[in-house]
């Protein structure tokens, strides 16, 4: 088998870190993946502290990342909308919004839909009726056990960003009102 030239070597690689976030904390994630726990086993950073903070939530790879400039300084396992095909493009499409946005100052302990029939608890808005919250739970506040188990794993929401309960009380109380959110494919 032939070689690769150095040059295209560098390139590949080079293409393959802008692709990916680096794996700084992919040691510190929490196998298996557990609902009720924290995404990774060490503790939360203090997002009033991290310079340049942002968020990037990337839907197909059911991750949503906590950003100091380029730097990922928190990892989340999270689950948003399901995939359905664009009447339009023939191709699959999340129901949740793709693009750039921010968070808002909407915020709480629960939220109930009765329309779909689904609540959540610790939320806060990036997009209007968006949010980030808890996996989700039935009328009653009970977790919707089925669901959750998709954490990580699986799109299963009719649009909002699911995050870990812990992952979503610590979220929804300490980032600040104004941060960046990109929501990838």
């Amino acid at each position: 088998m032939k070689e690769l030239p150095k040059i295209l070597l560098v390139i590949l690689i080079t293409v393959g870190a802008l692709l990916e976030p680096p794996a700084v904390h992919a040691s510190h994630m929490r196998t298996p993946i557990n609902w009720r726990k924290s995404s990774e086993t060490v503790p939360y950073p203090n997002l009033a502290t991290v310079p340049n903070l942002w968020i990037k939530v990337r839907l197909k790879h059911n991750r949503t990342y906590v950003y100091s400039g380029k730097k990922v300084v928190y990892t989340m396992y999270s689950t948003a909308g399901k995939f359905e095909k664009d009447p339009t493009s023939g191709k699959d499409k999340s129901v949740t919004p793709t693009g750039t946005f921010t968070i808002q100052d909407v915020r709480g302990d629960w939220v109930y839909n009765p329309n779909l029939k689904l609540g959540a608890k610790y939320y806060v808005a990036w997009n209007g009726d968006y949010l980030f919250h808890t996996v989700v739970t039935n009328a009653n506040h009970r977790y919707i056990k089925s669901e959750a188990a998709k954490l990580g794993k699986k799109p299963s929401s009719p649009g909002c960003v699911c995050l870990s309960v812990p992952d979503a009380e610590w979220f929804a109380n300490t980032v600040p009102t104004g941060t960046k959110v990109v929501v990838t494919n």
